[in-house]
């Protein structure tokens, strides 16, 4: 059951993903600047393009670095680069009526909108280059004692760190996070990326350091690396991965966290893990649950968390794909007041795929618990 949905789920991936690649390579053919180049070599190109992420990833497992590394580079980029041609020419086709009302200026307008793309492109890799913002907190979390006001919390969630995002770029983040001089540090999933060769990340991981200690969950994509790997992993830095159970930071203050809930929905799998996780703890107890994905937020509020932690969304990370994104998840990022519960999503301490991010940069959480 699980490989079927994970079959279905990635036969409709690629589906979109040629559709996108068809449409876009017949609006260029159509530009009179570019209907000189042989059709048979936009077609090489958009093969190439369409394939070398794919293509890249499978020569990972297979261990041949020397070769995935520049397939998976040139993917991942063009990932952003077609995403805002696509909208761009989508813009211009419903203008002009997919050229039926101006015909004679709608390849010209389609020739502006591939520049416009590039130009948005440009931006993005600025943004998506630039260090994540400290994005700071105050919440009041509810049962806590006034001995545990002030209590820092740094939070990091969307590293991905082992594909585009390597050492030199964890190395800063850590470094980052340090500088907030965090009681507890939570890394809220989709930490790593991949199943292997993160040697040189293991060193960086055991830089972190709090009080009460460095904690993480689970996200989809150590799901989909293989979650045992990734968890001992991080454990073998110093980080404990809290896998559907709580832990009690100090007397009334209780930390909870469950298995990543998109990856488990993907598998098959969607039962009450976030009751079952944080089931069974002192009361009272200050409560923070984490949780990758933003859902199930109702269920943790009426289970007696105070303060929700989550990302996955990336805000949406290239404009205007967050419209979209809102639709699966209706808190994109930012901090959310549901009653007894806060919530906050983060919109990601790193990227997935390219490197680019507009319009919002990447961030940090520096979170501040009041009693």
């Amino acid at each position: 059951m699980a490989t079927r949905r994970m079959s279905i789920f990635f036969t409709v991936v690629l589906s979109i993903w040629t559709a996108m690649h068809i449409y876009v390579f017949w609006r260029i053919a159509s530009i009179p600047s570019l209907s000189r180049v042989a059709r048979v070599l936009l077609i090489l190109v958009a093969v190439f393009l369409w394939s070398s992420y794919v293509v890249g990833r499978i020569v990972a497992r297979r261990r041949l670095t020397a070769v995935a590394a520049p397939l998976e580079w040139v993917g991942s980029y063009w990932l952003g680069i077609i995403f805002l041609i696509f909208c761009s020419l989508v813009v211009v086709d419903i203008i002009s009526g997919f050229g039926y009302f101006l015909p004679a200026l709608a390849p010209t307008l389609r020739e502006y909108a591939i520049v416009a793309a590039l130009a948005l492109a440009i931006i993005a890799l600025v943004q998506g280059a630039r260090a994540p913002v400290i994005t700071s907190y105050d919440v009041k979390l509810p049962g806590l004692s006034s001995a545990h006001d002030g209590l820092v919390i740094a939070a990091a969630t969307d590293m991905h760190v082992g594909e585009t995002l390597g050492a030199d770029w964890l190395s800063g983040r850590v470094r980052q996070i340090q500088a907030l001089r965090p009681d507890l540090v939570i890394l809220a999933g989709d930490i790593v990326e991949g199943d292997g060769g993160h040697g040189d990340l293991l060193p960086l991981f055991r830089q972190l350091s709090a009080p009460l200690g460095v904690f993480a969950v689970t996200g989809n994509h150590e799901f989909y690396a293989g979650a045992e790997y990734a968890v001992g992993f991080l454990e073998s830095a110093g980080v404990r991965v809290l896998r559907d159970r709580w832990i009690e930071l100090r007397p009334g203050l209780v930390l909870a966290g469950v298995d990543d809930l998109t990856a488990r929905r993907q598998y098959g799998s969607d039962n009450n893990f976030v009751g079952r996780s944080l089931a069974g703890r002192p009361n009272p107890a200050a409560t923070i649950f984490v949780s990758h994905t933003p859902w199930h937020v109702e269920q943790a509020r009426d289970a007696g968390a105070g303060l929700m932690l989550s990302g996955h969304t990336h805000g949406g990370q290239i404009w205007p794909f967050g419209y979209l994104v809102r639709r699966q998840y209706p808190f994109v990022a930012g901090k959310y007041d549901l009653g007894t519960m806060t919530l906050i999503v983060c919109r990601g301490s790193g990227t997935w795929g390219p490197r680019m991010r507009l319009w919002r940069r990447s961030e940090i959480l520096r979170i501040t618990l009041r009693s």
